[in-house]
C-alpha cells in the first residue's frame, strides 16, 4: 500500500476514502442518453432509471432514498449530499451502519482503500476492520466515532420515546456544530435541510450499540420503531405523488414500500393506491426468495406500487457503479427545487393522519371488532 495519506496514530497507509464529489457532468449525461439509452440489457435500464428520476424531480414527487449495503464507507455520502442540497431527496431510510460510517470523515477519522485479497488474521492482529476493499482502524476511527456519538446524544430527551428521525437530527446537528469538516456528512446536510432520516432496524448498528452505555449508566434513550412507521406513512399520505430511489434492498427498501399497505390495509385509508414511481439498483435476483430481490411487479400484488408495468425500473448492477451515474445525470439535467423540509412538518402530518384514522368509519368498525375479540 502506498503511504500517501498517513495519519498520526493510525496503523493504516493508503489512499484516503473521501465523500465523492459530483459536478453534474454533461459528459455523463451524454453517455447515458446517447450510449446507454441506445444499447440494451442493464445499460438501457440504467438510462431509463436516470430519465425516470429526472421526471420524478420535475414533477415534484416526494422522493425517498433508501440505502442498504456499505455505501458511505466507499464515499457515497458525497452524491447523497449533492442530492439533498439540490432538493432532490425529501426523506431517507437507511441502515444504521451507513449513518455510523458517514460520521468518520467529518471528524477526520480515517478510512482507507485496501484490498480484498488480504490476510484477515493479520488485519485483526493490527485492529483493522475490513469492508471488502476498505480498511478502517479500530482506535483512530471506530472508537473515536463511538466517543462522538456519546457526546452527541447527551441532549436527547429521555422522558419519552423518540423516532429515529429525532435521533439522527440530533446527530446531524452535533456534526454541524462540532465537526471540522461537517460538509462531508450526509447526516449534517439532512439536518440543515430538515430531511428526516429513518433507520428501519435501529438495533442493528454501531449507533445502537453505543446507546447501550447510555441505557446502563445514564437515562435510557428510548427509540420507538412504531413512531417511525407512523411518521413515514404520514409523509406518504400527505404527498401528491410518491417515489423512491432504492439503493440495494433489505429492510430499508421494504420499510418504505410498506407505507402504502400501512395506509390501505391497516388504516383503511384508500387515498393513495400504491407508490407512483420506483427505482431500484440491485444485484439480487427474485427467484431466491429474498425481499431485496422482490420486483415492483410483485410489490403491486401487495398494494405497494401503483402500476406493475409503468414508472418503475430495476437496474441489475452494482450500486457503486450505477448510483453515482444516476446522481450525476440528475445534477446535470434538473434545476434545484424547493426543499420540502419535512422534518419540521412531522408533528402536523402525524396529526392529520391520526385525525383521519379516528374519523374513518371502516377503520372504526375494525377497532370495535378488535375490542370485542380481546374481551371474549
Amino acid at each position: 500500500m502506498v503511504n500517501n495519506n498517513k495519519r498520526p496514530n493510525c496503523k493504516i497507509t493508503g489512499r484516503m476514502i473521501e465523500p465523492l464529489q459530483l459536478t453534474g457532468s454533461e459528459q455523463v449525461r451524454d453517455m447515458v442518453d446517447n450510449v446507454f439509452a441506445r444499447s440494451g440489457f442493464n445499460a438501457r435500464r440504467l438510462a431509463e432509471a436516470c430519465r425516470l428520476f429526472s421526471r420524478m424531480i420535475e414533477e415534484d414527487v416526494t422522493i425517498a432514498l433508501t440505502l442498504a449495503g456499505a455505501m458511505t464507507p466507499i464515499g457515497m455520502s458525497g452524491p447523497i449530499i449533492s442530492l439533498i442540497k439540490r432538493g432532490f431527496v425529501d426523506f431517507i431510510i437507511s441502515t444504521g451502519a451507513n449513518l455510523y460510517h458517514d460520521m468518520h470523515r467529518p471528524f477526520d477519522c480515517p478510512m482507507f482503500q485496501g484490498h480484498f485479497m488480504v490476510d484477515d488474521n493479520a488485519l485483526a492482529e493490527q485492529d483493522i476492520a475490513r469492508i471488502y476493499d476498505t480498511f478502517i482502524e479500530d482506535s483512530a476511527t471506530l472508537q473515536a466515532t463511538d466517543t462522538i456519538i456519546h457526546q452527541a446524544v447527551q441532549n436527547l430527551p429521555t422522558d419519552k420515546p423518540i423516532s429515529t428521525a429525532e435521533l439522527h437530527k440530533s446527530l446531524g446537528e452535533s456534526i454541524r456544530k462540532q465537526a471540522p469538516a461537517a460538509e462531508k456528512s450526509l447526516l449534517a446536510a439532512a439536518a440543515e435541510y430538515e430531511v428526516p432520516i429513518y433507520v428501519s432496524a435501529p438495533g442493528d448498528s454501531s449507533i445502537a450499540m453505543n446507546l447501550v452505555v447510555e441505557n446502563i449508566f445514564n437515562k435510557p434513550i428510548i427509540l420507538d420503531p412504531v413512531r417511525d412507521v407512523i411518521e413515514t406513512a404520514a409523509i406518504v399520505r400527505d404527498a401528491t405523488k410518491n417515489g423512491a430511489v432504492e439503493v440495494g434492498g433489505g429492510s430499508p427498501k421494504n420499510f418504505y414500500l410498506q407505507t402504502q399497505p400501512t395506509l390501505a390495509q391497516i388504516l383503511r385509508d384508500h387515498t393513495k393506491g400504491g407508490h407512483d414511481y420506483f427505482i431500484q439498483l440491485t444485484t439480487d435476483s427474485p427467484q431466491w426468495g429474498g425481499l431485496s430481490g422482490a420486483t415492483p411487479q410483485e410489490a403491486k400484488s401487495w398494494g405497494k406500487i401503483k402500476d406493475a408495468n409503468i414508472n418503475n425500473v430495476v437496474v441489475y448492477s452494482c450500486a457503486s457503479i450505477t448510483f453515482p451515474i444516476l446522481c450525476e445525470y440528475a445534477l446535470a439535467t434538473n434545476e434545484p427545487r424547493q426543499h420540502k423540509r419535512l422534518y419540521r412538518q412531522l408533528s402536523d402530518l402525524v396529526g392529520e393522519l391520526t385525525k383521519a384514522a379516528k374519523s374513518n368509519p371502516e377503520l372504526l368498525k375494525d377497532v370495535e371488532k378488535i375490542k370485542k375479540t380481546s374481551q371474549s
